[in-house]
């Protein structure tokens, strides 16, 4: 059964840019429409926050696009580049987008988690115990099924390439 979706509703909206960001590139060689990615999430409801987890790297070849979301109205959240010893490098804001979300959901109606990641899955169930309408937008090819079975709705990116994705 669809969720219904009231223009009253207030919604606040996470996004795990560097899931979409693999996602989008692995699967279709293609970079995130994040415009587009809000404007569905959002739904024509009443936005509170949209904020975006970002991770930065030495370079600082990324501040272009955080700045591209900051001008979309996408607050940003930034970390950065773990690297450790050998070489492996980690950047992760699972923790970080599950205590702002929880944080944040007594003001929101909804909430939309922007990522397939499962570890995502305790956060759904919490604020659907909360009451809260808890939502998925992400790439069905590589989003967790169990994630996308929990959320009230499950926005596929997959289904409209055109739309959510930009050819290199």
């Amino acid at each position: 059964m669809p969720v219904i979706k009231q223009k009253n509703q207030r919604v606040g909206i996470f996004i795990d840019v560097q899931n979409l960001y693999h996602s989008a590139k692995n699967l279709y060689h293609a970079r995130v429409n994040f415009r587009e990615v809000i404007k569905s999430a959002l739904a024509q409801r009443q936005l509170v926050r949209a904020i975006a987890y970002v991770i930065s790297t030495e370079s600082g070849e990324e501040k272009g696009f955080f700045e591209a979301l900051a001008k979309l109205g996408i607050e940003t959240r930034e970390k950065e580049l773990q690297t450790f010893y050998g070489g492996a490098k980690k950047g992760d804001w699972d923790v970080g987008i599950t205590v702002d979300a929880l944080r944040i959901a007594p003001a929101v109606d909804a909430v939309v988690i922007c990522s397939g990641d499962g570890d995502f899955l305790p956060l759904i169930e919490q604020l659907k115990s909360m009451g809260k309408q808890a939502e998925v937008v992400a790439f069905s090819k590589s989003a967790s099924s169990k994630l996308r079975e929990e959320a009230d709705d499950f926005v596929d990116l997959c289904a409209d390439q055109q739309k959510y994705l930009f050819r290199k």
